[in-house]
């Protein structure tokens, strides 16, 4: 352990910027994949636990495709019945508001180790979040409306919230690197 931890410091002494980055790459990394297994977890719970709310079809614009012999709605937000409808999009709601706030903090001080206004900061993130899931959310519905028809609803609902977590991903380290910018630490 001590040789790694000596590499180490020679590399961050030799190349401070690059090993920033990886840093920051690899804890974003940790922490995201955590977040994201959480919430595969919490939805796969919460969406029997919520069937009393039904399976009808709840969203936005609830467009009819038919994308390689399936027909389906699609939403930018919301669930089909394929989905779990209303229970399932409740599930996904309480699971993704839950996980995010704790990606927020999470990368907000252990990853980015920022100290900028954290009012600031989550309102960008906030922002970002929403514009990240929405484009997602209407990219993982096509996912969702063809596989619900080849493949079990729990490997549909695993597939979705790691095709998502992984989309977002590698998108909001992107943005976290602006939210919690540097120049903010001093």
């Amino acid at each position: 352990m001590e040789r790694i931890k000596k590499w180490w410091l020679d590399f961050e002494g030799k190349h401070p910027s690059l090993s920033k980055w990886v840093r920051e790459g690899g804890l974003f990394m940790v922490v995201s994949t955590f977040i994201t297994v959480i919430r595969g977890l919490l939805v796969t719970a919460l969406t029997p636990a919520l069937s009393s709310l039904g399976g009808e079809a709840i969203g936005f614009p609830g467009i009819a495709l038919n994308l390689f012999g399936v027909e389906f709605s699609w939403y930018i937000i919301g669930a089909s019945e394929e989905q779990g409808g209303v229970a399932y999009f409740v599930a996904l709601m309480i699971s993704m508001w839950t996980c995010e706030l704790i990606n927020f903090l999470m990368q907000r001080k252990f990853v980015f180790r920022s100290n900028g206004n954290i009012l600031r900061q989550g309102a960008l993130y906030f922002l970002a979040f929403l514009i990240v899931t929405l484009v997602v959310n209407a990219l993982s519905n096509i996912w969702i409306g063809v596989a619900s028809h080849y493949l079990p609803q729990v490997v549909c609902d695993l597939g979705t919230t790691f095709l998502t977590g992984g989309v977002a991903m590698v998108v909001f380290f992107l943005l976290n690197r602006v939210i919690f910018k540097e120049t903010e630490d001093k």
